[in-house]
């Protein structure tokens, strides 16, 4: 990979970093005391200084190690693990929430103080996860990713078929009335290009929802916290409007009595 690679690869990660914070190009053209087409030859071109590309990551609340480790994740594409590692994970409830767990980011230390387990079930979740070409487990509980954190899980795998349903039940079932709670559900008739474009801001929406995770995994986990999304999009008619037979003898019409035989 050369440097041209190697600069565009950061540059677009900081982009992605800038987006995800909602911050402009006219934002950073005001912090650096430029025009925004300056703003905008420079993100093209590549052209940044370090005292320049130092004060446009602290806008994005990254430092240079960050931006590094943004720019290498994108790059990395996307996983689906072996069946048998899914129905591994599918089986074991505890080393499917470690794995999840190291997907985020967290440290065995963090996973053993904040989830309650002890050092024994920590070591023999690694040391399987190890065993599954998931992880490399290092001295002193280090641990190296050895597949991408952007797992992709089958549809009707092992891991949707024990989790998918429970997780889906358990999150609906709320009032949604919290501070950082949210529910829409509205149901409208739409045309072919509307349902296109519609879908393709919820794909959008959803690898925002991706993005600021990646952005946020370097935080300590007392400064994170859990949040569920759901997008859901499909024709659909609430049972309630279905068109339903009408009542024989009702008032709008019933079916006419059979002609009596002779």
């Amino acid at each position: 990979m050369d440097r041209t690679d190697i600069s565009r690869r950061l540059l677009d990660a900081l982009k992605q970093a800038l987006r995800a914070r909602g911050i402009t190009y006219a934002q950073v053209a005001k912090a650096l005391e430029l025009s925004e087409p300056s703003i905008k030859r420079l993100f093209s071109r590549g052209d940044f200084s370090l005292e320049r590309l130092g004060r446009v990551c602290a806008m994005a609340e990254l430092d240079f190690l960050d931006l590094a480790k943004l720019a290498r994740q994108r790059s990395e594409r996307t996983s689906q693990l072996t069946l048998a590692q899914e129905q591994a994970l599918a089986d074991d409830e505890t080393l499917m929430l470690v794995f999840h767990l190291l997907l985020a980011g967290w440290k065995s230390a963090d996973i053993r103080a904040h989830y309650g387990l002890t050092q024994a079930q920590t070591i023999r979740a690694l040391a399987h996860l190890d065993r599954l070409r998931l992880i490399v487990l290092e001295p002193g509980d280090r641990v190296r990713l050895v597949v991408p954190r952007n797992v992709v899980w089958r549809r009707q795998g092992p891991v949707r078929r024990r989790y998918g349903d429970a997780a889906l039940r358990e999150f609906i079932d709320s009032s949604f009335e919290g501070t950082d709670e949210m529910l829409f559900l509205e149901t409208r008739e739409l045309g072919p290009a509307s349902r296109v474009l519609i879908r393709r801001r919820l794909e959008r929406l959803s690898q925002e929802f991706l993005e600021l995770a990646e952005l946020d995994a370097g935080l300590a986990p007392s400064s994170r916290r859990n949040v569920g999304l759901v997008l859901a999009m499909r024709p659909w008619v609430f049972s309630l409007a279905r068109s339903r037979p009408e009542k024989a003898g009702s008032a709008t019409g019933g079916h006419k009595p059979a002609p009596q035989r002779r």
